[in-house]
Order: C-alpha cells, then structure tokens, then sequence
C-alpha cells in the first residue's frame, strides 16, 4: 500500500508513440529559481527571457517537466545535472524538457484517490518543494484541487507493488491537461 509519503514529482512513465524524448530549451543565465527533476516547467511567453524556460506556477499552462541541464560554468567546463540552481551564472545552457502532450507521468497523490477520480483533473501542491541535494522534485497532487479545467488529468493508477486505489498516498497516471501547446481540455 502507498501508506507513506515519498513525492517524486511528475516523473514521465510511457509515451504511446513508445519513446520518451526529452526536447533541448534553454533557461536564462542567473535564472532565479530552482528547477528540479520532474518538476512543470513552462516556456516564457513574454517579458525578461521570452523563449526560454521558467518553473510553472499553480494554474499556469506548461509544456512538460524538467529532465536536466547541462552548461558552460563561469571557469570554463562543461557541466551536466538533474537541477538548475537558483543564480547560475553560466553559457552554452541546454534544459531537456519532455514537450510530448500525450506523454503519461506518475505522482504521488497527497492524500487518497479512488477509482471515480479517472478523467478528474486536479492541480499539484507547491511547486518549490523537494532537494537542491538529490536535485528531486517532491510536488504532488493535490486531491483538495479538483477542478473542471486543472493541471493534470487523471487517466489510472500507476502500476506496482503495494499501490492501489485509496490508499493514503495514491500514486497514479496523468496527462498534462492545460499543456502550453494544446488547447484546454474540460474533465469528463
């Protein structure tokens, strides 16, 4: 049973074309924010950066999550992560970024789901949480945040040992459903 809490964030499970392939982007040097593995992110449409990649907020459209980085640092090599730190100053930076709408990711529910909660579609919990030292997102689902248009939609539990439906840390299978390239979807 999920009986304890262990947020992994919006990790990507499957692609039905049968790949997962992360896309290159870039973040703005000195960027100000974390970015965490498995953690929303969103292109910036306008404003200091436009084009480049930003954390998502609650209720933002996004394209994906966030894979990793690699980057120039200020004395010259060459480095390679699963997080962006806050303040970076650095060149050459490339963030991979699932952008596949039909992508299907897992998370950890923060409390119980049931199986009527299919086609549901709820928004995750704060998006800064997890470790700058493992470089993990630990965000969550939010099961108070049901909403007809909301970040994500409930399509299954995820597969494995000890989950199953109403368990107190349900962990199941979403897709993205206020994508930044894809119109919004209602839930069904």
């Amino acid at each position: 049973m999920s009986t304890t809490s262990q947020p992994f964030g919006l990790r990507p499970a499957y692609s039905p074309s049968g790949v997962v392939r992360p896309t290159a982007y870039t973040i703005r040097s000195t960027y100000g924010s974390n970015i965490l593995q498995n953690q929303p992110v969103r292109i910036i449409p306008s404003s200091t950066g436009e084009g480049t990649i930003s954390t998502a907020a609650i209720g933002d459209t996004f394209i994906g999550t966030f894979q990793g980085v690699e980057f120039t640092d200020t004395d010259g090599r060459r480095r390679v992560s699963n997080k962006w730190t806050a303040s970076t100053t650095a060149t050459d930076i490339v963030a991979y970024v699932t952008l596949d709408p039909t992508i299907v990711y897992e998370i950890q529910a923060n409390g119980s789901l049931d199986v009527d909660s299919i086609g549901k579609q709820y928004d995750f919990t704060t998006i800064t949480a997890g470790s700058v030292t493992t470089g993990l997102s630990a965000m969550m689902l939010d099961t108070g945040s049901a909403a007809s248009n909301a970040s994500f939609r409930v399509i299954g539990l995820a597969p494995g040992p000890d989950n199953a439906w109403a368990d107190a840390y349900t962990i199941v299978q979403v897709q993205i459903s206020e994508h930044q390239n894809v119109a919004t979807v209602a839930a069904y």
